[in-house]
């Protein structure tokens, strides 16, 4: 049976400087005379005859070798000549082949060339903090409109449908804080610290840019960044930032509509140096926006002088990029016209080739179509990676359903559709700023009818909190295993709960956690670092009867993972002698899974 993360080879996605070899066994019942690939995009279609043909273990191996004659994002699928007519193969609910007519074709993507993603990132731990809401230290100047919470444990401000939501409450989370707690992100094993937007604004949220050149006061000043790199460094652990170029705050020195600034904004004048990075249909009051939210004005990211000041010579993405910062996250990345990704990816490899560019995409960022236009990002000229929204949906559905077919067809299509070099360097999380938080999904606690202000007061507890944590540690461990760096979301780890923004953003709970579930992550991460050089390799997906089972293989090395999302208890054989990464026993015939479990087994000997 072919399957397309065994019997293709580069595996993911291919390159035009190098072949793509398909190797397809096929049944010797089916008489096989000629066997062809058809590889197709759009009106293209060409025909591929094999270089070898072989026999073994009772199937007829047919080899297909050759180069896609451009880039881009290629189809395909099999015929063979038999006795008994032409047969077609295409593809089956898991991305197996299948005997059939109208049947789905498996995708190549074909890139430009064999591109490069940064080795440090590999294998480590994201730590997604939200920077008002992790921890305090000290006090800052408030110099904002609306309030500073006194109470840490407070909730954020929240507001029903039609009411207007201001994003100005604030608990001051700030730079020193964050410093004070490295020690403890070090302990969850983080390599990565990833904070929500610190640049001057005048909102919570900060995703309302004001100076893309300073630092938020209320966060903490340039020298206390320069600080927290250097902190981090010490304790290996790099600083990623959040990147927000689709738009400016309407509150900002670029558009100044409250006059904050003492300088010319666009709102204010037709001659202000601003005026033409915007897009007005009514001076000044009606322009375009992001999402029609009017403090949030889009930029003509193809305007010059803007670009000059995000990607030129001493432009944003330099400077902080050569202060230290090894990572971008790009928000609304599909809202980036191609040529302005392009010039983003030479600014930052230009100020460190090293840095990772990370782009905010929720669907398959293979096939991306925004604005009409397919998004190349994975051609070696754009991103090295995105968020992973897919594999964020297909674990919480099985850790929900149990359900191991759709969990393989939906991450299978990611791990055939993206290069090998960007699948290593995935965003991999299962809550966010902008989703409910995963306590809060797999409780499935019933929340119809309620209101917004009514689910900031839902606690998860009892049967559902049990619940919520039994399914937690399955989707964990597959979030660690799978392709892709995972990204805790701060206070995840420690039961904090919430539904939508902003009850999702909720402040850390220092000296309330689930002790339990922090110490279940520590040996998680411990875990995964233990495995860096697996997690580094191909997945191959294995058929355990109920149990959701893939390996992970890497040369010599190869873990296996299995997970039991059942009340069924299983044993199932091995192919050598193992070590179970959680428990440290070894095993050399069979492992056992009882309900409701996993297993992260590492091969020591054949």
């Amino acid at each position: 049976m072919y399957n397309p993360l065994i019997h293709k080879k580069p595996y993911g996605a291919s390159f035009m400087d190098e072949p793509t070899t398909i190797t397809f066994p096929l049944s010797e019942s089916f008489s096989a005379g000629e066997v062809s690939l058809f590889l197709r995009k759009e009106d293209k279609q060409i025909r591929i005859a094999p270089v070898e043909r072989t026999k073994k273990d009772g199937e007829d191996i047919f080899v297909f070798k050759f180069h896609a004659p451009e880039w881009g994002i290629w189809h395909y699928r099999f015929e063979a000549e038999t006795p008994f007519g032409t047969k077609y193969f295409g593809q089956s609910a898991d991305g197996t082949a299948i005997c059939g007519e109208w049947l789905p074709e498996w995708q190549l993507t074909v890139a430009k060339f064999d591109y490069i993603t940064p080795e440090w990132a590999k294998g480590g731990i994201i730590y997604h903090v939200f920077a008002d809401r992790f921890c305090k230290a000290g006090e800052r100047p408030f110099d904002k409109s609306g309030t500073l919470h006194k109470d840490w444990y407070e909730d954020p401000v929240v507001v029903n449908p039609g009411e207007e939501y201001k994003a100005d409450d604030y608990f001051g989370g700030n730079i020193k804080g964050i410093i004070s707690k490295l020690d403890y992100l070090k302990s969850l094993g983080v390599t990565i610290l990833y904070l929500s937007p610190i640049f001057e604004s005048w909102s919570n949220h900060r995703y309302d840019t004001a100076d893309y050149f300073k630092i938020d006061s209320l966060f903490g000043d340039e020298e206390e960044f320069k600080e927290l790199l250097a902190e981090c460094k010490n304790k290996g652990i790099s600083v990623m930032l959040d990147g927000v170029f689709n738009h400016t705050g309407s509150d900002s020195i670029y558009f100044n509509k409250n006059g904050r600034y003492d300088s010319l904004g666009a709102y204010q004048s037709k001659e202000s140096p601003y005026y033409d990075w915007y897009y007005f249909y009514d001076f000044p009051e009606s322009y375009h926006c992001w999402w029609g939210c009017t403090v949030v004005p889009t930029v003509n990211k193809s305007n010059p002088s803007y670009r000059k000041m995000i990607l030129g010579e001493g432009g944003v993405i330099e400077k902080w990029t050569k202060m230290g910062v090894k990572g971008w996250r790009l928000d609304v990345v599909d809202e980036l016209p191609v040529d302005f990704m392009d010039e983003l990816r030479k600014a930052v490899k230009r100020a460190d080739p090293e840095c990772l560019i990370i782009g905010e995409v929720w669907e398959d960022a293979s096939t991306k179509i925004s604005y009409d236009r397919w998004r190349p990002y994975f051609m070696g000229e754009q991103l090295d990676g995105v968020t992973n929204y897919p594999f964020k949906e297909a674990i919480i559905n099985y850790a929900i359903t149990g359900n191991a077919l759709e969990f393989k067809r939906k991450v299978g299509s990611i791990l055939q559709n993206y290069p090998k070099q960007s699948l290593d360097v995935l965003l991999n999380m299962l809550s966010s700023h902008d989703t409910v938080r995963i306590i809060n999904s797999l409780s499935e606690y019933p929340i119809d009818g309620t209101s917004k202000k009514e689910r900031a007061g839902i606690k998860i507890q009892g049967s559902f909190l049990e619940r919520a944590k039994r399914r937690l540690y399955l989707a964990a461990a597959l979030q660690y295993t799978l392709p892709g760096i995972p990204c805790l979301y701060y206070g995840d780890e420690a039961g904090l709960t919430g539904y939508e923004d902003p009850i999702n953003r909720r402040t850390y709970p220092w000296g309330r956690e689930d002790k339990e579930l922090i110490e279940f992550f520590k040996k998680l991460g411990g875990i995964r670092h233990e495995l860096k050089e697996e997690m580094l390799g191909e997945t191959v997906f294995l058929n355990e009867g109920g149990l959701l089972a893939f390996e992970r293989v890497n040369k010599d090395k190869k873990i296996r993972v299995y997970v039991n999302n059942s009340k069924a208890t299983y044993s199932v054989p091995l192919d050598g002698k193992y070590l179970d990464m959680w428990e440290g026993a070894e095993m050399d015939s069979q492992v056992s899974l009882t309900p409701y479990s996993f297993k992260i087994l590492k091969k020591i000997q054949n």
